[in-house]
């Protein structure tokens, strides 16, 4: 339901002059109700993401998405059979995969702009979810809240303000009893919307408090010990331990209090977002986490306040009007008359129709999510139908807790070429003919190590020989054309260090190399 400026309705007993329920709902609104404005800045967010996402797959778009690469369908298949209703999943060719990229790039650009806002978003999420269901092997907590929040994004009036679609609205009549401008929009599609963000933040803070490096100060420090998920400046940190102990209570802190992000409103709700805003955009630069610190920081967007936007609209003013000129512009060279604007159409039901049934579905989603956020905190126990299926104990939300791992994780992918040559699979780089294990690197990027981390596991019956086969295959492939020779062999091995220690003094000792997978490669 949107805010509405209507006289108060008598509908309870009366409480300081105004009906229990409207005294309810005046208390809530500024809690779970958001800025029209709030909602455009995050839909512009939201499409910039997406659009980051695809750059950065589309550098390993045979690797992970096609049949010459590290996951063929038919293993797919065999591992997640629903799988196979992915778009991605029609074609093993690169090109198709490529052609769903464009489609979903333009789809990403039209949410930006607010062109049809709620088609963009349906098309958004539908082929963000392809894309996902096609290579779950290299997906992190980044991917799950990416989705979460285009599907809680879907709905909300993401077009109502800064977009496309308000600018061809602009002067049609508004026959459908929708709220002042400004208004906030508040309902279970937004409580839905703001429940996602701040379920992360708690459900991470109470697996932080089970474990003991994090309430103890240690935990950043080791975050920043492993070299393997070192960002662009993760290796100019400072090595003062009075720092990290300071960022680890600082960060644990804002999880902590991260129920105010709905309990409490105007500045404090507005300084606790814009901190941790601020804390998500440091960890980009410093973390090779993936898109998970941009996905944060724009989900945090719908809980700034109205003032904030009032200066940020003011700010952009000039911006603004050139852009509702080019709209109007274009929109009256394609067509003239009423029937610029949005007709409706006789194949869809009514606006308030419509509302009504976008924030039923919004409740039981809501209902939904808090429900299994409760089972995965072991808060209630998950009835058998639930746990059958899944266990909501195997959380995304559990990042770098109870503890962060103490070991680093490196990677040996060494190919030797018909000449007797070697070189790094992965990097291209030449290698010595006996490559020791100091030799061992970081990964290329997030996604590949998550995948090669998933081949690596302790237990060996946990490895999947197929996906390691298919894997080794592909990096024949790949050393191949990095040294433009033909690759004889290809070795993959997993090194592990243990670290202990910060600064000058820090130790690297209990190197255990494992051997992931070989193969002849001709």
């Amino acid at each position: 339901m949107a805010e509405r400026r209507d006289a108060a309705v008598d509908s309870g007993p009366a409480v300081g002059g105004l009906p229990a329920a409207d005294r309810l709902r005046a208390a809530l609104r500024p809690r779970i109700g958001v800025d029209p404005r709030a909602l455009a800045a995050f839909r512009f967010a939201l499409g910039a993401v997406l659009l980051v996402d695809l750059a950065l797959r589309a550098r390993n778009l045979t690797a992970f998405y096609t049949d010459a690469g590290v996951l063929p369908r038919d293993l797919l298949a065999e591992s997640y059979p629903l799988a196979r209703f992915s778009l991605y999943a029609l074609s093993g060719e690169a090109w198709a995969a490529g052609v769903l990229f464009v489609v979903a790039a333009v789809a990403a650009v039209a949410l930006a702009v607010g062109y049809r806002t709620r088609v963009s978003a349906a098309v958004s999420l539908a082929l963000l979810a392809s894309l996902q269901a096609r290579n779950p092997f290299v997906l992190n907590a980044g991917d799950t809240l990416l989705w979460q929040l285009l599907g809680a994004g879907l709905l909300c009036p993401l077009g109502a303000r800064w977009s496309a679609d308000a600018v061809r609205r602009r002067g049609a009549p508004r026959d459908d009893g929708s709220p002042p401008r400004n208004a906030r929009f508040a309902g279970p599609a937004s409580a839905l919307l703001l429940s996602v963000v701040v379920g992360v933040y708690v459900s991470n803070a109470v697996v932080k408090l089970r474990g003991e490096a994090w309430p103890a100060g240690e935990a950043v420090e080791r975050v920043f010990r492993l070299t393997y998920l070192h960002g662009p400046l993760g290796g100019l940190m400072p090595e003062s331990p009075a720092l990290m102990a300071a960022a680890t209570y600082g960060w644990l802190g804002l999880l902590v209090a991260s129920p105010l992000l709905v309990a409490a409103a105007g500045r404090l709700r507005a300084a606790l977002a814009g901190t941790l805003v601020a804390a998500h955009l440091s960890m980009a630069f410093t973390l090779q986490i993936g898109v998970f610190s941009a996905v944060s920081a724009i989900g945090l967007l719908p809980f700034f306040p109205p003032f904030v936007w009032d200066r940020t609209e003011s700010l952009a003013a000039p911006t603004a009007g050139r852009f509702r000129s080019a709209v109007a512009g274009i929109s009256g060279s394609l067509s003239e008359g009423p029937a610029a604007i949005d007709p409706p159409s006789r194949l869809l039901p009514d606006r308030p129709t419509r509302a009504r049934a976008l924030a039923a579905v919004a409740a039981l989603l809501l209902v939904s999510l808090l429900a299994w956020n409760a089972m995965g905190l072991g808060v209630v126990a998950a009835p058998e139908p639930v746990a059958a299926v899944s266990d909501p104990g195997d959380s995304d939300w559990d990042m770098f807790a109870p503890s962060p791992p103490s070991t680093d994780s490196l990677v040996l992918a060494t190919a030797t070429t018909a000449d007797g040559d070697r070189v790094d699979a992965l990097y291209g780089d030449p290698v010595a003919a006996d490559r020791p294990t100091s030799d061992a690197r970081g990964y290329p990027t997030a996604r590949w190590r998550k995948h090669l981390s998933l081949l690596s596991a302790d237990e060996p019956e946990r490895i999947d020989a197929e996906r390691v086969d298919a894997t080794l295959a592909y990096l024949c492939d790949r050393a191949a054309d990095l040294s433009g020779e033909e690759t004889a062999s290809m070795t993959l091995a997993s090194v592990e260090v243990d670290v202990t220690g910060s600064g000058e003094v820090r130790v690297r000792e209990k190197v255990r190399v494992r051997e992931i997978g070989t193969r002849e490669c001709r």
